[in-house]
């Protein structure tokens, strides 16, 4: 069988996959998101914080709880890496230094998980396990109730009330993450990923010195890792690791776990809405752009120049043969498309074109499916100003399941698509104007450049992943990314919030022979249009000088 044929069943085998799942987990997690029962071991949480789980929210204090939960994780981690010297199980290692300590708090807190260190040289079984494992799961479940705040925007009327945020937090991690890490561990453990507590030790010679790995508790955190699209691994080398991702079939069913709920979550969104072609509609849009970008990838590494490519089947540099190009080119999407960031190949290795499609795939606001909840939250913004746009064509006032989408309306939206490329352009043009920071690029010209932006656009995106050829563990990167991920994170939570709190305010509007019919494939493929637009017009000239100048001169 060809390497092209193997990659085309591997699709198909995961799009069959995540068809299976699709309806039983989007209805699960729409009736728990709209349960009115309390199970007991969230009654003693409940009660441990001292929150109400009956009290309603408006936005405004919706908001308090995301940012003040937030900011507490970012002190608790923060703490726990700075005393880890002190600690039990900490495998010898010492306390993290105070810059790197705030970058990987902030990063965890934020759902990027980007590491600026190697993990197994630097982290113990304590921090890993009380403190980045637990923030892998309350990352992920603060994105899944913004989202599901929003969805309830959209499904109630004459009310500023989005639901309650402790509420929506606890349910979400023990009904939702909890349940399927339990079982995506099991079947991680069955593939051979490592599951234990063991210490440092030497497991042979290696080119003339003795080589040494410690263990952990690896298929625990791999399952949530990408189960919540967070993508920070034990191992420095992360999903590429045989202790993290030890086959192919490890390797698909980790893709499975990354895409699963976000596409699921168009589900919950159609039947809290009432609308299950809501639902599909976005649904729809969300999987012509992953499709789309992973047959962009595959074509792009298969095509092979020369005698090296050809005897390797294509551009085989810095992925693993145990994955191969096809792998290796829909992990790759599917984790840039999504806020994961975990990696089973290294994206610098990749051909200027392949380079450039992990790049726009984050620019895009991984919105195809996107982060746990933020995928389904910045799709739903995108199809705001969609219908706006529609409405300027018409000439009527622009709705959106029975809300007009006003002033107020595309000005939060407005606000929300503008925030990261700020981040991302201002930070990159920052370092590259600076003498210091580009001290820590491997590469110069074309490909240099792109390991910047990649680094910032990873960085405010909350994805994670690197472009594996820039030294970012220095003062500057680890405090600028730091910044830019906390920003990148909860600065769009405040217009998505608000949003959600002025169309719950809204009466329905009756729909007439005028209204757009946006559960229709015509306004799916306008919702695409309007994405790869804004993000061509906001990004293209940072690309042409990065991914396309060294595609083009390759």
């Amino acid at each position: 069988m060809s390497p092209q044929a193997a990659g085309l069943l591997q699709l198909t085998a995961l799009i069959a996959a995540l068809a299976l799942a699709y309806r039983p987990l989007g209805d699960h997690m729409a009736r728990v998101y709209s349960s009115e029962k309390h199970y007991a071991p969230e009654k003693w949480i409940y009660k441990v914080i001292g929150a109400n789980p009956a009290a309603e929210m408006r936005w405004p204090a919706y908001l308090r709880g995301v940012l003040a939960f937030s900011a507490v994780s970012v002190l608790f981690l923060y703490l726990l890496q700075r005393m880890q010297g002190s600690l039990p199980g900490s495998l010898g290692f010492s306390s993290i230094d105070p810059d790197q300590a705030f970058n990987t708090a902030a990063s965890f807190v934020a759902n990027t998980n980007w590491q600026s260190y190697s993990g197994e040289q630097a982290m113990g079984h304590v921090v890993q396990t009380g403190g980045l494992a637990v923030q892998n799961f309350l990352s992920a479940a603060v994105g899944m109730a913004v989202a599901v705040a929003l969805v309830r925007g959209f499904a109630r009327s004459r009310t500023g009330e989005l639901g309650n945020f402790w509420a929506d937090l606890v349910r979400g991690t023990i009904r939702i993450l909890l349940p399927i890490s339990v079982i995506g561990a099991l079947v991680l453990v069955a593939c051979g990923a490592i599951q234990n507590f063991s210490g440092i030790h030497q497991v042979g010679q290696f080119m003339g010195g003795t080589q040494e790995w410690n263990g952990g508790a690896v298929a625990s955190q791999e399952a949530i890792k990408e189960l919540g699209t967070n993508g920070g691994g034990y191992f420095n080398a992360n999903s590429a690791h045989p202790f993290e991702n030890p086959n192919p079939l490890s390797n698909l069913f980790e893709i499975f776990l990354i895409l699963l709920i976000p596409f699921a979550l168009t589900r919950t969104f159609g039947r809290m809405t009432g609308s299950l072609r809501q639902g599909y509609a976005i649904l729809g849009a969300m999987a012509v752009i992953w499709i789309g970008f992973v047959a962009l990838m595959m074509w792009t590494e298969f095509a092979h120049r020369g005698p090296a490519f050809e005897i390797a089947g294509g551009a085989m540099e810095g992925k693993e043969t145990r994955f191969g190009i096809a792998g290796s080119s829909i992990f790759a999407v599917s984790t840039t498309l999504t806020s994961t960031g975990a990696v089973n190949s290294f994206h610098s290795s990749y051909t200027g074109f392949g380079g450039g499609i992990t790049l726009l795939g984050m620019q895009l606001g991984e919105i195809a499916p996107g982060g746990v909840g933020s995928g389904l939250y910045g799709m739903l913004i995108m199809a705001v100003i969609a219908v706006f746009l529609a409405g300027l064509m018409v000439g009527r006032t622009p709705e959106y399941l029975g809300k007009k989408i006003g002033t107020r309306q595309i000005k939060l939206a407005a606000c929300y698509i503008l925030v990261t490329p700020a981040l991302v352009l201002g930070f990159t043009a920052a370092a590259l104007a600076l003498p210091t920071p580009a001290d820590s690029m491997t590469n110069s010209g074309a490909h240099g450049f792109s390991e910047i932006l990649y680094a910032y656009t990873s960085g405010a995106n909350n994805n994670g992943s690197a472009f594996a050829g820039l030294g970012a563990d220095t003062q500057w990167f680890n405090t600028t990314i730091g910044i830019a991920m906390l920003l990148g994170r909860f600065v769009p939570m405040v217009f998505v919030l608000a949003l959600a709190g002025s169309l719950a305010e809204q009466r329905p509007v009756p729909e007439t022979a005028g209204t757009l019919r946006t559960d229709k494939p015509l306004y799916a493929g306008l919702l695409v249009g309007t994405i790869l637009i804004i993000t061509g017009l906001t990004y293209f000239p940072a690309l042409a000088l990065g991914p396309l100048a060294e595609g083009l001169a390759s």
